[in-house]
């Protein structure tokens, strides 16, 4: 059976800069305040006429010329804000980046979104449906926020990070070794969007003002997220045949630093092993795990043989993770 390799990496996230200063002229919170609470000092923000498929095209061109340039023959995009609503982003993203005709297709996960995204490409790459996968995960957060909450504005950002995944040997450094998903419907109305889709509209009332704003139940999301990311890297790490000890990055989904902290601790990983950067970008959603990869790798602090942990946690709810031994790319 064909394995799917890690073979290139990009990442891009808008000029736009909002930190937290910027925040607290316009709302009741402070620096000090979001700090605490989440780790971030800052944040990027799409600007006029800029859009998801913007950054997608942007992440996606940096990780094939870091692949080497070679065509893909599908392209998946993980996002929860589409362009438009029908249709689906990536087609406009593959056409942009001249792969003509190839497949191309969204998967909605929210901030588990990239790493379903590697679980269908490595799929497509496993039954011979491609040999070479474009996989990016792309948000414009910032279009579904409410800017004057406080308990939502200063934790999203937006940005995109992108991989290329190619067919090779379950033995080659970068091979996506096991994965381990899940979700749970019953919990969706922890992060949720109530207006603007099919139930909504079906229902034949109006949609409050604030419906059309993303909404998180934060303290409830906060202990599902740090259970499910501590049970999936287990198993991942039980099929893969790794002890926690051996793990020399942990790279989850950067929603709060509380809760990369607090993952690594249950698992037994040095929090000093948690990789954070959500500091400069606050949560991208799905483009988060992509994006501290490439600044992992920029920085050193991600080298080739490197045992790595990818875990997240998003609405609907899902969670998932991934192992795979870091090759030498260029970021």
């Amino acid at each position: 059976m064909r394995h799917a390799v890690l073979a290139g990496l990009g990442a891009a996230v808008p000029e736009q800069r909002i930190i937290n200063a910027m925040l607290a002229e316009r709302m009741d919170t402070s620096d000090e305040w979001i700090r605490s609470r989440t780790g971030i000092a800052e944040r990027r923000r799409v600007g006029p006429e800029e859009s998801t498929s913007d950054l997608a095209v942007a992440a996606g061109r940096r990780a094939l010329d870091s692949a080497g340039g070679e065509p893909v023959d599908a392209v998946v995009v993980a996002t929860t804000t589409p362009d438009h609503t029908c249709p689906a982003t990536a087609p406009t993203v593959a056409s942009r980046l001249g792969l003509g005709t190839v497949p191309a297709f969204d998967v909605a996960a929210v901030c588990s979104g990239f790493i379903y995204g590697l679980f269908t490409a490595a799929g497509l790459i496993a039954q011979g449906g491609a040999r070479r996968v474009l996989v990016i995960g792309a948000e414009a957060f910032s279009t579904i926020i409410n800017p004057d909450d406080r308990t939502t504005a200063p934790i999203f950002g937006d940005g995109a990070g992108a991989v290329v995944l190619r067919a090779g040997d379950e033995r080659e450094p970068g091979v996506l070794r096991e994965f381990a998903l899940g979700s749970d419907g019953s919990l969706a109305d922890l992060i949720i969007v109530p207006a603007g889709g099919a139930r909504q509209r079906s229902s034949g009332k109006p949609a409050a003002p604030d419906d059309h704003y993303f909404q998180m139940q934060g303290k409830r999301v906060f202990m599902h997220a740090v259970l499910r990311m501590e049970e999936s890297s287990r198993e991942v790490l039980r099929r893969t045949g790794w002890d926690t000890s051996s793990v020399d990055l942990l790279v989850g989904h950067q929603a709060n630093v509380r809760i990369l902290h607090a993952v690594a601790e249950r698992l037994g990983i040095p929090a000093g092993r948690a990789f954070v950067s959500l500091g400069h970008y606050g949560n991208t959603s799905a483009a988060s795990i992509p994006l501290a990869l490439d600044e992992a790798a920029s920085t050193g602090a991600l080298k080739a043989g490197d045992r790595v942990l990818l875990t997240a946690f998003g609405g609907a709810v899902t969670w998932g993770s991934v192992a795979l031994q870091w090759p030498d790319l260029a970021a």
